[in-house]
């Protein structure tokens, strides 16, 4: 990958989209991850206004920390960059303490930490009504387009994707060259939904080198009997998740009404 390149090109694709929708700038959801870090400073390169909101829910003091270093990095080398916190955590307190019927564990853990990601999606829009910004989404392409891990109407209500085109080691060389935080960059890859200390790999089960490996093999057409042993665990488990979670990654179903039943 042409690295520099591509970080001009999406800097260049940002800031046109911006001026064609007659927008002011950017607001973007630090997380004290390399897909957070990645998209606001390529946000931050266009040199229109971009907003960096913290949104703590009962967040991991490491997360919170890295989150914190980045933006002060971004502070210090854009002057069009500025920040602000909005703590979230006595809201999904409130939140939770409107329903208290026992539930299953594993389902209401889901569910809560779906809810985390959606109360910090409208955050990010009331910012952006405020000003006139745009929402700026940090999926990348594994996330958006191989397994759907993200909340649906959550981190995946955004008005532009502009790293959803590169695999996640490609986010990690973008990173790389951009000089986001060292401790950003070794971190392990979290959507810090939890309240803990869980990594992405430990919920989805496999690693992100192994789902672009599992991607490309999809891409190629090749199936599952072609592979053995961890190999085919992992592809399996990709095919699993890009079918259960393919809702996510098409349009809204539309009931299309029949002519003869409108026509009067």
């Amino acid at each position: 990958m042409q690295t520099e390149k591509v970080v001009d090109f999406i800097v260049n694709w940002l800031k046109e989209y911006a001026e064609n929708t007659n927008m002011n700038g950017f607001v973007i959801g630090i997380s004290g991850g390399i897909d957070s870090a990645v998209t606001s400073t390529l946000c931050a390169k266009t040199g229109l206004p971009t907003l960096c909101v913290e949104m703590p829910i009962h967040q991991a003091k490491n997360q919170v920390s890295r989150g914190k270093e980045h933006i002060k990095q971004l502070k210090k080398k854009f002057p069009n960059v500025s920040d602000t916190k909005f703590d979230l955590t006595t809201v999904f307190e409130d939140f939770k303490n409107q329903d208290t019927d026992p539930k299953d564990v594993n389902t209401l853990d889901v569910s809560l930490a779906n809810t985390r990601a959606r109360l910090r999606m409208t955050v990010l829009y009331y910012y952006a009504g405020l000003k006139k910004y745009l929402v700026a989404g940090t999926g990348n392409k594994v996330e958006d387009f191989g397994i759907g891990f993200y909340t649906k109407y959550g981190d995946g209500g955004v008005d532009l994707s502009p790293i959803a085109d590169l695999m996640k080691s490609e986010v990690y060389a973008l990173g790389l060259l951009l000089k986001v935080p060292k401790a950003i960059q070794s971190a392990a890859p979290t959507d810090g939904l939890f309240g803990d200390n869980r990594t992405d790999e430990d919920q989805i089960g496999a690693s992100y080198d192994e789902l672009e490996w599992a991607m490309k093999m999809k891409e190629q057409g090749k199936t599952s009997d072609e592979f053995i042993n961890r190999e085919q665990i992992v592809f399996d488990l990709f095919l699993r998740l890009n079918t259960n979670n393919k809702h996510k990654m098409i349009s809204i179903p539309v009931c299309k009404i029949p002519k003869y039943l409108t026509n009067i």
